[in-house]
């Protein structure tokens, strides 16, 4: 893929974006009610009432979920590269890329199909590393071979993403401490009945 052709489709991304955001936003603009009132403008904060000025110190449970959203969230960007690896692989197994009659054509011309290079350009495979057209018979199984890889690997990924969720889950890092400290509470004292605060109501 040339430069003009990447920095095409960047602009083709960024240039859908924005007129994607500024149509929902518009349409939202001309659209939605207008009923404007004192509870609506004050700060939300994850659900919290606004007491006080907004300079506090909130919970570090808040600032922790967010650390572990950020976390597994950014994993999300491993899939790029795994789509691409195994997009490439199923595109070589297509039988109008590397079937019979291609296999023909390149024992013929003694070289590999344009589609063939381009995948395999597109894999970053150098060119002294590519199969022969005398071996193009191969690159079908070899591409199922890098296929069944690929989703070996993913499932890997998925395992050790889960252990980590099973683990931060474990310790306790996904509660709140309200329902920690009843919890705790109720345990020192099997006894005695604990009584739950109540949620502050807000203001009308």
């Amino acid at each position: 893929m040339s430069p003009t052709s990447i920095a095409g489709y960047l602009a083709l991304f960024f240039g859908f974006g924005f007129v994607f955001l500024f149509v929902n936003l518009l349409v939202g603009r001309l659209l939605r009610p207008k009923v404007p009132s004192v509870e609506k403008s004050q700060v939300y904060e994850c659900g919290e009432p606004a007491i006080g000025s907004s300079f506090i110190q909130f919970d570090l449970r808040f600032y922790v979920i967010a650390l572990l959203f950020i976390i597994f969230d950014v994993e999300v960007a491993f899939f790029f590269p795994w789509g691409v690896v195994f997009g490439k692989a199923t595109h070589l197994m297509d039988p109008n890329v590397t079937g019979p009659a291609a296999v023909r054509v390149a024992q013929e011309k003694d070289t590999l199909s344009p589609a063939v290079l381009a995948v395999y350009d597109a894999l970053a495979v150098p060119r002294h590393a590519l199969p022969s057209p005398q071996d193009a018979a191969q690159v079908p199984e070899t591409a199922r071979t890098l296929a069944l890889m690929s989703v070996f690997d993913i499932l890997a990924f998925f395992a050790v993403l889960m252990v980590g969720f099973a683990y931060v889950w474990r310790r306790g890092d996904l509660d709140w401490v309200r329902a920690l400290s009843l919890e705790r509470a109720k345990e020192l004292v099997p006894g005695r009945t604990i009584v739950e605060e109540e949620e502050p109501a807000l203001a009308g």
